[in-house]
């Protein structure tokens, strides 16, 4: 059995015997309606604060409820607390974990009870609850290790912890502030409601409508709350990104800037990630293609040289015959007698995608491949040199060129370990130690996780995923910004964005081509397969199709409907970085609906025309409105069942 699996079933094995401990206590009625009420009262303080990272009111109820009423009930709060709060926030392999720290919590709410009578006092309450907070820490940084796989030691251990410590130190201080401050108050509430709980009364029609209510009310309303409509958010950047494409055919650092070689290339690989011919965008008359033939003696570094092959495979032309050069053999000049490019890793992992992408032989990539896997550092990851620190975007590209080259199994695996313990908080990742998340770190991650096999979902704090992280960084417009601070160069963190918003990692096969806008009917307009469009450079050899094993991302071009749907996507496959499709949930994170007839000819009209309308409407599900309206409801129906109830007290 796994780690995962042996820590699933003692976690299962020991909430059971939690609950088992609550009813085999016989509770009466009273104490059942008071676990009811503290563990609504504890999922209410973790969804309100969810906003606030780590900031969780639900550790100091679950152990109040202890104090107040003892281990079994105060177990049966947490651990319900926890249940029921993801059904808001999410459930995932961290749900059990969440139960058991917060129902331990409330156990040891009662050893307090137990050690210095009901009368604790105030501070005290406060630390028990600060380190309650810490504890809580320390057994979820244990779920992260054991949840998502890796080395299973003391020094791993270690290691997130320490990188836990702001949050956990935040839960702590949380914990400590509320209790300071309501701790002593809300123990005489529970004192009277004891207190005054002790008779019997007579159960109305009335008692059983009210607790439906309320139980109803708190099911339906998360399951009413629509998932937001990812596609729409993939094609509204896919849109924007066409329509920042200027009269040249080329693309600069942002709308209006000069075009570059390098934003064009870069951009030619976003559109080509959600499955738009880049040869389809031409709003002004000219395409990237044309742009890129017309600057082609700007094609010099070995940067360039690597990320316009990319650029070029992906639109369907043949590099091995660009512009009267082959920018295949040029870029193969350029790899030195260890089989790198310039010693650095970053263009020698390029490299070996780009000559992948030109269908060279993975067998001639061998000793680049030797190179790349030489240069990884002890603790996993990848930094710009063999000797550099480890990051992400380095880290990422490494294991995207070691998917499609010779050998690399063992180093992939330590990788992708690495990637998972520089992941923040946020679900995305920093060029740096200590910098803030940014989009393109984050892309470059998951490019480097879907080519290793891995799927991004899998990699998560808390309940943040790298997808979550790049909905939180897309603008109303549809671009994505570089942070939470900055929106530096939005055409290349856009296109990258897009790469990773589509589960794409490198190398892009060849994008089918769509109608040509404006065109129908009969006669010659430029579409389909590889030719027209574009003019002159010549068609790559059988460009619908990457070569057999080459392990190029193949988007599809079929027509699938509007762009703007929020179900497309819906009950899809994704494609793997082999070609093969594997099922998945509802909206998976690396399906991509292609683009209709429609779609493409606003993208490549510059964008023009977009305007939510009709069926093409962007759909944004209400979650904010419906989660404040559900709570709100619940207040007032929990407000008039305790109105009732104290009515007919004696």
């Amino acid at each position: 059995m796994s780690w995962q699996g042996a820590s699933l079933a003692i976690l299962a094995l020991a909430i059971l015997a939690g609950f088992a401990w609550f009813e085999r206590s016989r509770p009466s009625a009273r104490v059942v309606a008071a676990v009811a009420a503290l563990a609504a009262l504890a999922v209410a303080g973790r969804v309100a604060l969810a906003p606030i990272p780590n900031l969780v009111a639900t550790t100091d109820v679950a152990l109040l409820a202890g104090y107040a009423l003892g281990g079994g009930p105060g177990f049966a709060v947490g651990a319900l607390a926890g249940l029921v709060s993801n059904f808001w926030l999410g459930q995932g392999p961290w749900t059990p974990w969440q139960m058991a720290g917060w129902g331990l919590v409330g156990v040891a709410g009662a050893v307090l009870a137990r050690v210095h009578g009901r009368d604790a006092g105030r501070l005290r309450l406060a630390v028990w609850a600060g380190l309650a907070g810490l504890a809580y820490g320390a057994l979820l940084d244990l779920s992260v290790m054991v949840s998502y796989g890796g080395e299973q030691s003391l020094d791993r251990y270690l290691a997130l912890s320490v990188r836990g410590i702001p949050f956990n130190l935040v839960h702590a201080a949380g914990n400590f502030t509320l209790m300071l401050a309501a701790g002593p108050a809300l123990v005489r509430i529970l004192d009277r409601y004891r207190d005054r709980s002790e008779h019997r009364w007579s159960d109305r029609p009335i008692g059983r409508v009210v607790a439906c209510a309320v139980v109803a009310l708190c099911v339906a309303t998360p399951l009413l709350a629509p998932a937001r409509g990812e596609a729409a958010d993939r094609g509204l950047a896919l849109l924007w990104l066409g329509g920042s494409q200027n009269r040249n055919g080329g693309f600069g650092s942002e709308p209006g800037a000069e075009s570059s070689v390098g934003m064009t290339g870069w951009a030619m690989l976003g559109l080509a990630a959600g499955g738009v011919n880049p040869r389809d965008v031409h709003g002004h008359g000219r395409d990237p293609v044309d742009f890129l033939r017309g600057r082609a003696s700007e094609i010099s570094s070995t940067g360039d040289l690597e990320l316009t092959t990319l650029a070029l495979v992906a639109a369907g032309v043949d590099p091995r015959s660009f512009a009267g050069r082959d920018l295949v053999a040029e870029l193969r000049d350029r790899r030195g007698r260890d089989g790198s490019f310039e010693k650095q890793v970053n263009l020698t992992a390029y490299g070996i995608l780009a000559l992948r992408a030109a269908k060279v032989d993975r067998s001639k990539l061998g000793k680049s491949s030797k190179w790349l896997r030489q240069a990884q550092n002890g603790n996993g990851g990848w930094g710009s040199t063999p000797s550099g620190d480890s990051e992400p975007d380095s880290t990422g590209a490494a294991l995207q060129a070691l998917a499609v080259a010779p050998g690399g199994n063992r180093e992939t695996d330590v990788g992708l370990d690495w990637l998972r313990k520089a992941q923040h908080g946020t679900g995305g990742w920093s060029l740096s130690e200590g910098a803030g998340s940014n989009t393109q770190s984050t892309a470059w991650a998951v490019q480097g996780i879907v080519a290793a096999g891995a799927r991004p979902g899998a990699f998560k704090q808390g309940s943040r995923s790298p997808h979550d992280f790049l909905r939180r960084r897309q603008h109303s417009d549809g671009h994505y910004t570089y942070s939470s601070d900055s929106d530096q160069t939005p055409v290349w963190v856009t296109a990258q964005g897009l790469t990773a918003a589509y589960d794409a990692p490198f190398p892009i096969g060849a994008v089918p081509r769509g109608p040509a806008p404006g065109g129908g009917g009969g006669g010659g307009g430029g579409g389909g397969g590889g030719g027209g469009g574009g003019g002159g450079g010549g068609s790559y050899p059988d460009p619908s199709t990457p070569a057999p094993d080459s392990g190029a991302y193949s988007p599809s071009g079929t027509d699938l409907g509007d762009l703007y749907d929020a179900g497309a996507g819906a009950g899809t496959t994704t494609t793997s970085p082999g070609g093969a499709t594997s099922e998945d949930e509802v909206a998976p994170e690396g399906s991509g609906p292609s683009l209709s007839g429609a779609d493409r000819e606003r993208i490549a009209a510059g964008g023009a025309g977009i305007e939510p309308d009709g069926g093409g409407e962007k759909f944004e599900a209400p979650s904010t409105p419906v989660l404040l309206g559900g709570l709100g409801g619940l207040a007032t129906l929990l407000g008039v069942g305790f109105l009732w109830f104290s009515r007919r007290l004696p």
